[in-house]
């Protein structure tokens, strides 16, 4: 039987009849839904509206006074983000077809069977969460900068795409359904996830696992628990890390690691919102939000069979991907000078100045390990450091030794930039128009531009002063 998580907000039954209302409420409350307001004069809903906010509308077509479709209609009219719901004793199918067109979500026939009436609250509860996150998130889209920027101090960025990426965070860090934070390595998604934890004000903890290399048996295991003796060695019960964060957030790290035995688990989790810790056939409830990061591209994982699809959509309600630092240059100072700080305090040294030409050299570089390599730089560097000014040697070195590491560009049947010319450059003209893109790119400095080019400084030199004769 499925279950469902209480709303924040309550679910509105209307009836006349007292025993259907009491009927109703109890169902709902043993699947979970808790936050119930009942009304049994439907003359009295409008008042109610009015005052409170609500997530769901039940209602009766058979009530005096104020007959059911008048309600449903006067409703509809005034809140249209409200889902309404019709449970009514009237199997008729020309009453159905009136209350769908005009706009009911469902039309439900008494006595309702438990799990078509729960079916049928949890997806209008998740189509009024829907709603309220797509108006929230619109607003926060379109905002000039974050209601929030304390959230994001541990990210540090002037980058205009990075803010976008924050003002998407707010809007969506409330909502219930699943978060999939994707991105190279290095770029900070852990940092993000806690952002998105930080801003949901969820009273409980932010509990992090990296799925990277468990077997199926381990991941239940760690995420759902077990029983005392439910394998040899289970000698006490164990609360997996999904019960430990009750109340909070449950960050699942490379999760695109995951066998596709605890893939379906974790579908379950999400979808059903409830799980069995291993050596029980009692499952345990959770009201833990679940954000996961990876990696890896889950879409070719998808197309070669090694993921599935319904979780894969399921993550991807929504989705924030963490642009790499090649693409974001322009926070490179920002993140030397806060990685100087942090080293110098680290190291018990006194905080070095960068020379002028790190900046334009480190700009040269795709950074492969993105943030946390060039955390690793300005930590090596300032380990040798010894004068005032920082030494550009370790640097040098890391991005002398990725560039022979490098696999050479395409050639002989590879696109060839030359063929977008109608007339092929001379030789000349094609070195003079690569040499003036390397200075350009290392913002006149003729070391940094030959380490482009390949040639020393010398031979550099030569050619530019060639060329200017």
């Amino acid at each position: 039987m499925s279950s469902i998580v209480t709303p924040d907000l309550p679910v509105l039954l209307v009836d006349d009849e007292a025993h259907a209302l009491q009927s109703t409420e109890r169902m709902l409350v043993s699947a979970g839904i808790t936050n119930i307001l009942t009304c049994q004069d439907s003359r009295k809903v409008a008042g109610i509206l009015e005052k409170q906010e609500i997530c769901v509308v039940l209602l009766d077509l058979s009530m005096p006074h104020l007959s059911g479709e008048e309600l449903l209609a006067d409703v509809l009219s005034a809140y249209p983000e409200v889902p309404a719901i019709v449970v009514t004793g009237a199997n008729e199918v020309e009453t159905a077809v009136r209350c769908m067109r005009s706009g009911a979500m469902d039309y439900m026939v008494k006595p309702v069977e438990k799990s078509r009436l729960f079916s049928g609250v949890r997806r209008a509860i998740e189509l009024r969460d829907l709603r309220r996150e797509n108006e929230t998130l619109r607003e926060r889209m379109l905002a000039d900068a974050e209601k929030c920027p304390e959230a994001f101090s541990e990210i540090i960025t002037n980058n205009a795409a990075m803010h976008v990426l924050f003002r998407y965070c707010e809007g969506i860090a409330r909502s219930q359904w699943p978060v999939l934070v994707t991105g190279e390595t290095g770029v900070g998604k852990e940092l993000l996830a806690r952002a998105v934890h930080l801003l949901s004000e969820r009273k409980g903890p932010f509990v992090a696992v990296n799925a990277a290399g468990l077997d199926d048996n381990v991941f239940s295991d760690t995420l759902f628990g077990h029983l005392r003796g439910a394998y040899t060695g289970a000698s006490e019960l164990r609360k997996g890390l999904i019960e430990q964060a009750a109340g909070g957030t449950l960050f699942l790290d490379e999760i695109g690691d995951l066998t596709n035995a605890s893939q379906v688990k974790l579908l379950r989790v999400l979808q059903e919102r409830e799980y069995y810790p291993l050596g029980s056939d009692v499952a345990k409830r959770t009201d833990a939000r679940v954000l996961c990061a990876t990696n890896v591209d889950l879409d070719a994982l998808q197309a070669a069979g090694k993921f599935r699809k319904d979780l894969y959509h399921r993550l991807k309600t929504h989705h924030v991907c963490i642009p790499p630092l090649r693409k974001r240059l322009d926070d490179i100072p920002l993140l030397v000078d806060h990685f100087l700080e942090k080293a110098a305090a680290a190291l018990g040294k006194k905080k070095p100045s960068p020379p002028k030409e790190l900046y334009a050299l480190l700009a040269t570089y795709a950074f492969p390990g993105n943030v946390r390599e060039l955390e690793s730089m300005v930590f090596d560097a300032v380990a040798h450091h010894t004068s005032r000014m920082m030494s550009m040697a370790v640097f040098e070195t890391r991005i002398l030794q990725d560039d022979a590491a490098r696999e050479p560009l395409p050639g002989g049947g590879g696109a060839s930039p030359y063929a977008l010319f109608d007339r092929l450059p001379s030789l000349r003209e094609s070195s003079a128009m690569l040499i003036a893109e390397a200075m350009r790119r290392a913002e006149d400095n003729q070391s940094i531009a030959a380490r482009l080019l390949g040639i020393s400084r010398t031979a550099l030199n030569k050619r530019l002063n060639h060329e200017e004769e």
